[in-house]
């Protein structure tokens, strides 16, 4: 493996984006170990390497993980991701997000692996100054969620001081879609995002959709959001990880599109994908929401070369409808089985 980078640990690698970057990586030929608690990720979606069951909260079973694969990088997305609970269980947020990025970071350290490539977030930021958002805005979180997240690009940070750690924190907006050939999707539970949401207020004529806030300083009144595919996330990841094998610089790249959709819009292009009406009502806004976040991407670009392919709201929607279909169909089948 180039700059002998052999395998790659991927923290949360049984959860949504953490799954789809493990079948980016073996794509282009590495080797994922993926490790999860499974307190959120789902053994189902771990295929493409080994998987060790563990929390970040043992830095003893990490370190024994990353010497028994001979780990070479890692890309750290485990963590707790719930902006609502955050903003009523803050401590939660801190002891896992953060408490358990220090314990990776010793156990890296404890194993000789210098290279890590982190899941950041948007929410760091907090409310915007202007849109789009570059990379040198303010960061000043407004929930704990994205406090947990500024913390630990802090700590890689000064890591990187102390001991040489090679780092690279992506801050990503509004992970949505699903793989294009079928084979992973979104599956929270609770599930909190839009898209997934309305599509199954779609699918299902019962169900209500809330749209949280619609006085927000927008066009509609209704939050706007930068929509990444789930697929060009990973890509990025697997970018990130080679430009760090290179001994390119470390840093904080943010990754979007740098066109955002409201609420109602991302309504609408579900009602338009599926055929369906959607049972919308308004309620009041969620807590620790900011009004609008939209990416300036272009220092991605430069720097890595990426490029989103995806990330049409269309394609989005259409990859993740075709997905929550194909998931009904297995459920129907396995209970009529």
């Amino acid at each position: 493996m180039r700059s002998g980078v052999r395998s790659v640990l991927v923290t949360g690698g049984a959860g949504y984006i953490g799954s789809h970057t493990c079948k980016a990586l073996a794509a282009a030929g590495y080797s994922p170990v993926a490790l999860d608690s499974l307190v959120q990720g789902h053994r189902w979606a771990v295929r493409w390497g080994p998987f060790e069951r563990a929390d970040l909260a043992d830095r003893q079973a990490v370190e024994q993980i990353l010497r028994r694969h001979d780990i070479g990088a890692v890309i750290h997305f485990a963590a707790y991701a719930y902006v609502g609970e955050s903003m009523t269980d803050p401590g939660k947020y801190f002891r896992n997000n953060v408490a358990g990025t220090l314990n990776l970071l010793e156990a890296m350290r404890a194993t000789g692996v210098g290279r890590i490539v982190f899941s950041s977030t948007c929410a760091t930021y907090g409310v915007p100054e202007a849109v789009p958002i570059g990379e040198d805005h303010p960061q000043r979180p407004i929930n704990p969620y994205g406090e947990s997240k500024l913390f630990i690009e802090r700590t890689l940070h000064w890591n990187a001081v102390a001991h040489g750690l090679h780092w690279m924190a992506l801050r990503y907006f509004n992970a949505a879609g699903a793989d294009p050939d079928g084979e992973i999707g979104e599956d929270h539970d609770p599930e909190t995002h839009l898209i997934p949401l309305a599509i199954e207020a779609a699918l299902d004529r019962r169900r209500e959709l809330q749209v949280m806030g619609t006085d927000y300083p927008t066009p509609d009144g209704t939050a706007i959001r930068d929509y990444v595919h789930v697929t060009d996330l990973a890509d990025a990841h697997v970018r990130a990880l080679r430009h760090l094998q290179a001994n390119g610089d470390s840093g904080a790249l943010n990754l979007g599109t740098g066109r955002g959709h409201s609420v109602r819009e991302v309504i609408a292009m579900v009602e338009r994908v599926t055929g369906r009406r959607i049972d919308a009502r308004d309620v009041a806004r969620r807590a620790g929401d900011p009004p609008a976040l939209v990416a300036a991407p272009g220092r991605a670009r430069e720097l890595l070369g990426w490029e989103p392919r995806w990330s049409s709201l269309e394609t989005i929607v259409q990859t993740a409808c075709r997905w929550h279909l194909a998931r009904r169909s297995e459920t129907t089948a396995r209970a009529a089985a």
